[in-house]
């Protein structure tokens, strides 16, 4: 068993900045497994925003955050990080983060994931 613990969400204005960590806990070998970040906002479909490999050797945007938003883990603390940067109204959703056992070329589907945390709410004002 994997239990995730989201945070760093909150309320902020267009292009600024937040970083969300997710805490994992449950096993030792939290840091072999690929680490993803998930959102859904209000109405849509919980959408993949970006993954990392157990090693941080390999990492996975989608377009939409490319070039603003960087994904990071600290093993030795089994934190994951999500930093968003230039932030947008449309980036306004729960955010999620989830773990899944390998790194795959199918890491973009919430599918095959099987730990997820309870969110944390990111909300931008234009």
């Amino acid at each position: 068993q994997v239990q995730l613990a989201e945070s760093g969400g909150g309320l902020v204005q267009a292009g600024d900045s937040l970083r969300l960590s997710c805490a994992a806990s449950g096993r030792t070998f939290i840091s072999s497994y690929t680490m993803g970040w998930f959102r859904q906002a209000p109405g849509k479909e919980r959408e993949f925003v970006a993954a990392i490999s157990g090693s941080s050797g390999s990492i996975d945007y989608a377009d939409s955050v490319t070039g603003r938003f960087t994904i990071s883990r600290d093993n030795a603390k089994n934190t994951v990080y999500l930093q968003m940067n230039s932030l947008e109204p449309e980036d306004t959703a729960v955010y999620y983060c989830a773990t899944a056992t390998a790194w795959t070329a199918s890491r973009r589907l919430k599918s095959v994931y099987r730990y997820w945390g309870q969110g944390t709410q990111v909300t931008v004002s234009s």
